[in-house]
């Protein structure tokens, strides 16, 4: 099993939540974090004030996925996240030793 974290801009979650849909993962979540890159942050205008705006809102996308699984994910969540513009985001994999369903005690890949 993996465990893969993915930062991605905000509106584009709902194209990434169907292309997991599509292959087959449907365990996800979603935590509305903020951060920077390249990006370096922007400057916007309120009320005729100019202020920096250092960290950017993004949204970390965190699922268990299958070993078998892991490389469609990941390939999901990049064609659905990228808009070829700076600060698309990041994908991370991680190994993930095991998994556990409270409810029923499912191990492995059967509590996923």
């Amino acid at each position: 099993m993996n465990w893969i974290i993915a930062i991605i801009q905000p509106h584009r979650l709902d194209a990434v939540r169907d292309a997991l849909t599509a292959v087959n993962i449907h365990g996800l979540t979603v935590t509305e974090v903020k951060g920077y890159g390249r990006q370096k942050g922007h400057t916007e205008i309120y009320r005729g004030a100019e202020y920096q705006i250092t960290y950017i809102p993004k949204l970390k996308l965190e699922m268990a996925v299958d070993k078998a699984l892991t490389d469609k994910a990941v390939e999901a969540i990049r064609t659905s996240a990228h808009t070829g513009k700076i600060g698309d985001g990041k994908i991370f994999v991680f190994d993930l030793q095991t998994a556990m369903r409270i409810r029923t005690g499912e191990t492995g890949a059967e509590a996923l």
